[in-house]
């Protein structure tokens, strides 16, 4: 069978997790070939042992790309993309799982037979460690094709992971901002999403893991100094949403200043600075009003609160409702 999809699987110390992910690659049921590549960024756990164990059972299969000192997420994920060899490239990290044994197959037929789709991406169960939170990462309550003007007026971010699939072909040239991104889902989808559109399918095909101790969520919110953190990793979006319109030759320059106009009154808010607030919210929702303030003010009551159901489903009916007015 002919190699299409190069799974790459990005891990460090989840020794927990691992080999339900590997697990769930190796059910995929397909009529084409897939390779899996692991990048295993020197755990001090038993992860390498697990996945050399998989290895050795699936030679023919897996390939664990490692070194010998640790080289930080992304720069393990664009050494699995290097050593990547399929037509379309499908992510999975360590610590999250797919759900359905079809679910490479649906991606790719729709991709075979959409050459403009640029990144199919699908609803996932969000889950807390083992178990299901009864929540998902679902951006559209029904089947939508999501536009680069989508991507940038929510500010990334907003499809899990584990359900990305796209063409290999459309990273062949790696921009700077990317390169230098500290996390990689903003980004890629940006980049993505200029070169087609996204095709969002409301079938959840995966199982996106929170709470998990030493992630990258995690850390950003661990500890007393969180705002701080916070407010600098605002400063590197807001770098990545320049860099992105150098890179498109100021085509969406309109979008990318609302999109960095709004993170720095999230900023501000973070600051405790309140003067330059007044021409923002000028113009806004009350509800955009209420939820920046709340999450500028108290961001981690907001984190707990988002995380109840009826909540997340009031966010989104209003997202909704403002989509389908654009």
């Amino acid at each position: 069978m002919k190699l299409l999809v190069s799974i790459t699987c990005i891990t460090f110390n989840q020794e927990s997790y691992i080999a339900e992910a590997i697990e769930s690659f190796l059910m995929q049921k397909t009529n084409f070939d897939f390779e899996i590549i692991i990048g295993e960024d020197c755990s001090t756990d038993g992860t390498r042992k697990i996945i050399e164990e998989y290895r050795t059972k699936f030679p023919e299969k897996i390939k664990l790309i490692t070194s010998s000192q640790n080289v930080g997420m992304m720069h393990n994920f664009f050494r699995t993309l290097h050593h990547s060899k399929g037509k379309y490239i499908a992510i999975c990290e360590g610590d999250d799982y797919w759900t359905d044994s079809y679910k490479l197959q649906k991606q790719v037929d729709y991709m075979e037979s959409n050459t403009d789709c640029s990144l199919y991406v699908h609803t996932a169960t969000i889950i807390k460690e083992k178990k299901s939170t009864g929540r998902f990462v679902r951006p559209s309550k029904h089947d939508y094709i999501f536009s680069i003007e989508d991507v940038l007026s929510n500010s990334g971010g907003f499809f899990a992971t584990p359900s990305l699939l796209f063409p290999k072909r459309l990273l062949d040239d790696l921009p700077e901002f990317f390169t230098d991104a500290p996390v990689g889902d903003y980004p890629l989808t940006m980049i993505l999403a200029h070169k087609g559109y996204i095709y969002f399918k409301d079938e959840p095909m995966a199982a996106y893991r929170t709470g998990i101790s030493g992630s990258w969520t995690e850390n950003l919110w661990a500890g007393s100094h969180f705002r701080q953190k916070i407010i600098q990793n605002i400063e590197k979006d807001i770098l990545i949403l320049k860099g992105f319109d150098f890179y498109t030759n100021q085509k969406y320059t309109t979008l990318i200043q609302d999109a960095i106009d709004y993170k720095k009154a999230y900023q501000s808010l973070m600051k405790k600075e309140f003067s330059i607030l007044n021409n923002y919210f000028k113009d806004k929702h009350m509800f955009i009003k209420l939820m920046l303030l709340s999450y500028g003010l108290f961001p981690k009551i907001y984190k707990k609160v988002r995380e109840l159901q009826f909540i997340e489903k009031w966010r989104l009916q209003f997202v909704y409702k403002q989509k389908e007015n654009t």
